[in-house]
């Protein structure tokens, strides 16, 4: 049995992970599933990236969670990152799946694509709440291909607007550089959130991780949604000893 606490992505809350997290329960594993403070439907979105830090820290240590396999979906992967700085001692292993690894200094606005970052910085100076939501058909064609017309409409309805300050909040990250946690990185081969090459996922992402224990798996970057067993299967791949 593993313990595993899964940090979801921008413009998702904890809840989207019930397939996977289902599909891991169901081999015998705990899975805890926090939503990242100003993240999901009708909350406060004023939050910085220490906020969304402090709130999976407390999930774990109000929990008195230890031993805990640690995963972050893209967004969530800059979460912890820091999250292993604050309680390294409560950690067994990080698993990033095709997940954010800035460099030390970086924001997260740093490491997407330029066309990204104008994006993003314009929808939220566009917005009445420093925030980004998604549009729908790069939703459609760059983060869940894999799908069909029904289910992108139907997920993307469960999206929420993204906070923008902890995109732009730069993380020093030199205790995580510094760290001795295993790393593992899964890769879905059909992600093109990130464009493949020069901004891809992996190997840029996962080169910065070390040493690393490398899973793929073929999927969007929402295969959480399209093929959660598969995804679930991977995620055990990742998180064992």
């Amino acid at each position: 049995m593993m313990r595993f606490v899964l940090v979801h992505g921008s413009w998702h809350d904890g809840a989207l992970w019930g397939p996977v997290a289902e599909a891991l329960r169901s081999q015998g594993h705990e899975v805890h599933t926090p939503t990242v403070a100003g993240h999901g439907i009708g909350v406060d979105k004023d939050v910085d990236h220490d906020d969304c830090v402090a709130s999976v820290v407390d999930h774990i240590v109000d929990q008195d969670l230890h031993d805990v396999v640690l995963l972050g979906h893209s967004f969530g992967g800059t979460v912890i990152a820091r999250v292993s700085e604050e309680i390294p001692d409560r950690l067994r292993r990080l698993v990033f799946w095709n997940a954010f690894v800035p460099q030390p200094g970086n924001s997260l606005l740093d490491e997407v694509p330029p066309h990204y970052r104008e994006l993003f910085s314009q929808l939220a100076a566009a917005s009445d709440d420093n925030t980004v939501t998604l549009p729908y058909p790069i939703w459609r064609e760059a983060f869940i291909q894999d799908a069909d017309e029904a289910q992108a409409q139907a997920t993307y309805a469960t999206l929420s607007s993204e906070p923008f300050q902890p995109f732009v909040d730069a993380l020093d990250l030199s205790r995580f550089y510094a760290g001795t946690l295993p790393r593992s990185f899964i890769n879905a081969t059909e992600d093109t959130a990130l464009p493949p090459g020069e901004w891809g996922w992996h190997p840029r992402m996962s080169g910065r991780l070390g040493l690393y224990r490398l899973v793929q798996l073929p999927g969007s970057h929402e295969v959480m949604f399209t093929n959660p067993s598969a995804l679930a299967a991977a995620i055990v791949a990742a998180g064992r000893d």
